[in-house]
């Protein structure tokens, strides 16, 4: 073979190499992250809500009774993952804010965002406690605060409640201070409720916020001194997530799920479905759940 053959088999050889790695980069820009993913854990009789951006912004709401989930951002985040950008504790009762606590001593979390209220309890002493030895950014919720975490305007999440400033106040029944707020991604809309009660959702009608939204976490695990028909006339939710483990309370009520149903709304439920994931694209949406019972 002639050292001109072989530096010809050479170039194409090279050629062919490089048009397989500049076809893989298309494919790969291709298949790049487009969508937003809103997972719903199934931590028990508590909430957990994972929300990873297509530019993959993280962001956690609640963390549920205990560490559990410590092994479901385990399993979500890769091994080398050990970082949040924000944590939202909706209101410090333990089913939301003990998984938390567990989360802050083993992620780097950049902000913390939550209502400032304080209880007298074990799991609120040792929530200020981590917060102020992990040193992130703490800011205190108030309706009028919009979150913003891509260059895109359409792609945001809105404080609808708490009404006011609450820090520093002493509430012994912290449900109805919980932040309430909804995320939209173009075309898609979510409703996280934490624990109001109708109260809450009643001065929230009254104010006149737009909080029509695809899918609605149900507030209080399906309680029935939530999820007023009025309020569901406002969401008009096309899929209503209850996030419920065995419980001793009657969660889900049984009243909440006929109104539900009434409302010809898709009513999935962790108990029974155990993780539930929603895919958007802006424009549609799906879901996946862990546990198939259709």
């Amino acid at each position: 073979m002639t050292k001109k053959t072989r530096n010809c088999i050479f170039f194409i050889f090279s050629g062919l190499i490089f048009i397989n790695i500049l076809a893989w980069i298309v494919v790969f820009d291709l298949n790049g992250p487009q969508f937003l993913e809103v997972t719903f854990f199934d931590v028990g009789q508590g909430d957990a809500i994972f929300i990873e951006t297509p530019k993959f912004h993280q962001i956690l709401i609640d963390g549920g009774p205990d560490s559990t989930i410590l092994e479901k951002l385990g399993k979500t985040l890769p091994f080398y993952d050990r970082s949040l950008d924000l944590v939202i504790l909706t209101h410090p009762e333990y089913d939301h804010m003990a998984g938390l606590i567990e989360v802050l001593k083993r992620y780097k979390v950049d902000f913390v965002l939550w209502t400032g209220v304080i209880r007298d309890t074990s799991e609120y002493e040792e929530w200020q406690k981590v917060i102020r030895k992990e040193g992130t950014v703490i800011k205190i919720a108030e309706s009028g605060q919009k979150i913003l975490w891509e260059s895109n305007p359409k792609n945001f999440i809105d404080i609808l409640y708490p009404f006011e400033d609450l820090a520093g106040q002493e509430i012994k029944r912290s449900n109805d201070t919980s932040i309430v707020s909804r995320l939209v991604f173009t075309n898609n809309t979510f409703l996280f409720t934490g624990d109001i009660s109708k109260s809450v959702e009643k001065k929230m009608i009254n104010r006149e916020i737009d909080f029509n939204s695809n899918i609605l976490k149900v507030a209080h695990h399906g309680s029935k001194t939530s999820t007023s028909e009025e309020f569901l006339k406002k969401v008009l939710p096309e899929i209503a997530v209850v996030q419920v483990g065995e419980n001793k309370y009657g969660h889900p009520n049984s009243e909440v799920l006929e109104k539900l149903k009434f409302f010809d709304i898709k009513v999935l439920r962790t108990d029974l479905n155990g993780d539930i994931k929603i895919i958007s694209d802006g424009i549609k949406f799906k879901y996946e759940t862990a546990i198939s019972n259709f």
